[in-house]
C-alpha cells in the first residue's frame, strides 16, 4: 500500500512541475466584455492625487446597511442599484486588505471604471461582526471614500447573491461623452 502512495506523490509531483501560484494582485475583475475596455490603454503619466481621506472615521454600526444618494438623483435609481437590477460591469475585492491598501486600490479603481466608462460596480469589502472589527473599519471607510467622490450617483448593500452585507453596488454617472450618445440616439428617434 505504501509503494503505491509513493508512486501517487511521485506521478503527482511530475505532473505539477511548471506549475507556479496566482498573484494574490488579481483585485479588479471585469465582468463582462466592454466596448470601451477593448482600448488599448496608455498610461496616464500624471494620475490625478488621490483625493481620499482617512482622518476622522465616524464608525458605522454593524446593522445599518449601506446607503447613499446624491441630491438631484431618483429614488427609483437607488431602489434598482439596491434591488440588483443593473448590469455590473467590474468588482473591486478589498477582503482582509489594509486600510491605505484599500484606499488606494479603490481610487485606482475609480479612475479605470471612469476611463472605461462604467456604471455599475461592486465593492466587497468584507462584514464585521463587532463594530471595531477590521472588516467594519474599511466598509466606513468605504462609505466615506464613495462620498468624497462626485461621480458616484448612489451606493447600497448588494443583495445576497453578490456578497450581502459584505459588498456594496456603486452607481457612476454618465461621462459627458456618454451622455452626448445618449442625446444623439434619442434626438435621433424623435424626429
Amino acid at each position: 500500500m505504501k509503494n503505491d502512495d509513493e508512486n501517487d506523490d511521485f506521478l503527482f509531483s511530475q505532473e505539477m512541475a511548471g506549475v507556479h501560484k496566482l498573484s494574490d494582485n488579481n483585485q479588479v475583475v471585469y465582468l463582462k466584455n466592454h466596448q470601451k475596455a477593448a482600448r488599448p490603454q496608455t498610461p496616464d503619466v500624471t494620475e490625478p492625487e488621490n483625493i481620499l481621506t482617512t482622518g476622522f472615521l465616524d464608525v458605522i454600526d454593524c446593522a445599518e446597511p449601506l446607503e447613499y444618494k446624491q441630491a438631484g438623483v431618483q429614488q427609483g435609481v437607488l431602489d434598482k442599484l439596491r434591488q440588483g437590477k443593473y448590469p455590473l460591469e467590474a468588482s473591486l475585492n478589498l477582503l482582509r486588505k489594509p486600510v491605505e491598501t484599500c484606499r488606494q486600490e479603490l481610487f485606482s479603481f475609480f479612475l479605470q471604471a471612469q476611463a472605461q466608462n462604467l456604471r455599475t460596480l461592486l465593492i466587497v469589502h468584507g462584514r464585521g461582526r463587532h463594530d471595531e472589527s477590521h472588516a467594519n473599519i474599511v466598509r466606513s471607510y468605504l462609505a466615506k471614500w464613495l462620498r468624497q467622490l462626485d461621480e458616484v450617483q448612489a451606493f447600497s448593500v448588494a443583495t445576497g447573491k453578490d456578497g450581502g452585507a459584505g459588498a456594496c453596488y456603486v452607481a457612476l454617472k454618465k461621462s459627458p461623452q456618454a451622455k452626448q450618445e445618449n442625446w444623439e440616439r434619442h434626438a435621433k428617434h424623435s424626429r
